[in-house]
Parts: C-alpha cells; structure tokens; sequence
C-alpha cells in the first residue's frame, strides 16, 4: 500500500504534464484540412499566462491518497477521522498540483487585419519572436486560431504560372 501512493501521485504529474498548447505542433486531425489565412499587422504583444487543465485526476489520485494515508493515523476511531480529513486535503493538494502543472507562457497578440478590424489571439510562446508592426498571418481552422509570421509577397505572375510548373 505505500508504494500504491508515490505511484499514483505519479501517474497523476505525468498526465497533467502531457497536454500540449505549441502553436507548432498540430493534432492530426488538422492534417490535409485546409485553413483560412488572413494578412495583417501586429499592433501589440503581451505575455499572459495559460492555466493548467483541469481534468479532475490531480484531485482524485490526491483525494485516494490522502484518504489510505490518513487511514493508517491512530485507532479504529481516530483512522476513519484522519483517513476523510487526508482525503480532504489530499484533494486539494491534488487539484492545485494539476493546475499548476499545466500553466505555460503565452502571448496575447493584437492584430489590425487589411479590412480594418483588430483580432486579438492568445496562444503559447513557440519559437517566433514578434513584435509590433510585424507582418503577420492569422490561421484558423475550425474554431482554433494562430499567428504566425506572414510569408513575403508573390507576384501574380509567379502565382499564375505556379501551377503549370507543378505539372
């Protein structure tokens, strides 16, 4: 049984350590999707931050814990009050070691697009640097969005032709 609790406690860093918000790692349902890009200009860059998510494994593999150490404290009487207090606790230590171990550094990036209007897109750092009066693209597929640095003009006559050359 003491091995039973460093081992879900584990289990529980593991998984809150897993979930990914890369803007340059893409879900595989995203492969051969086709996105919308809109041009615009960057108008400013903030650094926020992401909370963790809440899966609620944190709080129960520390509810579970907290609730068989606990139940080993004292008596018969004493375990049974020690082992829902453990549980207690354990919950919640379990819940906010979740939470923060899922935070990550993002930016709040404010874009003015061609038409005039201004989007602001949160999203993790990734390995782009930006800066305001970037030339950036704004991606979006589905529901989700992303910024990314806007690729340099084609001429039309190089777009035209471009097709006939992949023939």
């Amino acid at each position: 049984m003491t091995r039973l609790v460093p081992a879900l406690l584990c289990a529980a860093l593991l998984a809150t350590g897993c979930a990914s918000t890369d803007p340059d790692l893409r879900s595989r349902p995203e492969a051969m999707q086709m996105a919308r890009v809109q041009d615009g200009t960057l108008l400013a860059v903030r650094k926020v931050k992401l909370d963790g998510n809440q899966t609620g494994l944190g709080a129960t593999v520390g509810s579970v814990a907290g609730g068989v150490a606990g139940s080993s404290v004292g008596g018969s009487r004493e375990s049974v009050v020690f082992a829902t207090l453990g549980a207690v606790l354990g919950g919640v230590i379990g819940h906010a070691i979740e939470r923060s171990g899922g935070r990550d550094e993002a930016l709040e990036l404010i874009v003015q697009l061609r038409n005039g209007e201004r989007v602001a897109i949160v999203q993790s750092q990734g390995d782009e640097v930006f800066k305001p009066g970037d030339a950036v693209m704004i991606i979006t597929s589905g529901r989700s969005a992303r910024v990314a640095r806007a690729l340099p003009p084609v001429a039309p006559e190089a777009a035209a032709s471009a097709p006939a050359a992949a023939r």
